[in-house]
């Protein structure tokens, strides 16, 4: 009863953590708009594969590491934000681009494309680490159970995948679908400015 309860309390909080605004639902939520359902499902299942991978490693004690050496931390930090500011980049290069080729149809990219995007852009963020580790600490057992290392993960993905796959459903419908490509230019523009802010705050640490 006591690790049912641990694990209620571990997925509530992952819960809410992956609901929360951040680069991987701009990339979701572009890819699920502006090329197809399944793109944005591909890229959910990579931004849930990268919590699975930040939550392994969570567990088995990155907060500890990145803490006793700083400098590894904000090597982290940079090389995230900087990867940030580079997709923020290509969103507003290619804001003015039509969404169709000279042949009339849609511009797009492969789904393993897709899946790799949603995956380095969900490792681009190592404050998932600290969060995840932070969780983990908070709620688990003095003495973790082995079984825990597989469970964790496996919860990480599940939830954040899970998540990112309903977004990747509601905008793909047909009306999202239609006002972003009547709006392209601005909403890639906001996106990237947003892209940026981000990108900014992981490596200045802005509050």
């Amino acid at each position: 009863m006591e690790s049912l309860l641990i694990l209620g309390s571990i997925t509530l909080a992952l819960m809410l953590g992956a609901i929360s605004p951040g680069p991987t639902f701009i990339y979701v939520a572009k890819n699920s708009i502006a090329i197809s359902r399944k793109h944005g499902l591909f890229t959910a299942l990579g931004t849930g594969t990268g919590a699975a991978f930040f939550g392994f490693l969570a567990i088995i004690g990155l907060q500890a590491v990145l803490l006793a050496v700083p400098s590894a931390y904000l090597v982290l930090k940079i090389c995230g934000g900087l990867y940030l500011l580079y997709l923020a980049y290509k969103i507003i290069k290619h804001a003015k681009d039509p969404m169709t080729q000279p042949d009339g149809s849609l511009q797009s990219m492969s789904h393993a494309q897709a899946y790799r995007l949603g995956f380095i852009t969900q490792l681009s963020n190592p404050k998932i680490a600290i969060v995840l580790a932070s969780i983990f600490t908070a709620l688990l057992p003095k003495e973790i159970p082995s079984y825990y290392y597989v469970v964790l993960p496996l919860l990480c993905f599940f939830i954040d995948a899970g998540w990112y796959s309903l977004v990747a459903v509601a905008l793909s419908a047909e009306g999202p679908r239609r006002v972003y490509l009547k709006f392209k230019k601005v909403f890639d523009r906001i996106a990237g400015g947003v892209m940026s802010l981000l990108g900014l705050k992981l490596i200045f640490g802005m509050k």
